[in-house]
């Protein structure tokens, strides 16, 4: 009896170890294919931070907005409908509704990465006053 428990307990072990392995390469393969879709280098390695802090790539939240296009007013547009019809007080989910929110927050994040630095704004703001 001790023999067959010896068993099913070194066979579930591997079965686990085998499961673990097969999923770390498969992240390990979605990371480098996720750092080549987004250019490589520094701009590769934000997203990639982007996508870790929020849960979720560019792509998702678009999707999850409806949008094709990061445009500021059609997601501010969709953002507001898809969380107030998602309102829990008003029988939504609130789940759907977090969702929602994280997507709108994942593309604040590109949009505050694609901006340029503040240093630049001023400059740019200088030469169109002296022009």
């Amino acid at each position: 009896m001790a023999k067959y428990i010896a068993q099913i307990i070194v066979l579930g072990t591997q079965i686990v170890g085998r499961a673990f392995a097969r999923a770390l390469k498969q992240e390990i393969n979605a990371s480098q294919e996720a750092a080549k879709r987004a250019g490589g280098g520094q701009k590769g390695q934000n997203q990639i931070a982007a996508n870790l802090r929020t849960g979720m790539s560019l792509e998702e939240a678009q999707q999850i907005l409806n949008v094709s296009k990061l445009d500021r007013q059609k997601i501010q547009k969709n953002f507001e409908h898809l969380f107030h019809v998602n309102d829990k007080s008003k029988g939504g989910s609130f789940y759907l509704q977090s969702k929602v929110f994280r997507a709108k927050e994942r593309i604040d994040q590109e949009f505050e990465a694609n901006k340029p630095p503040e240093n630049e704004q001023l400059d740019n703001e200088t030469v169109k006053k002296e022009m």
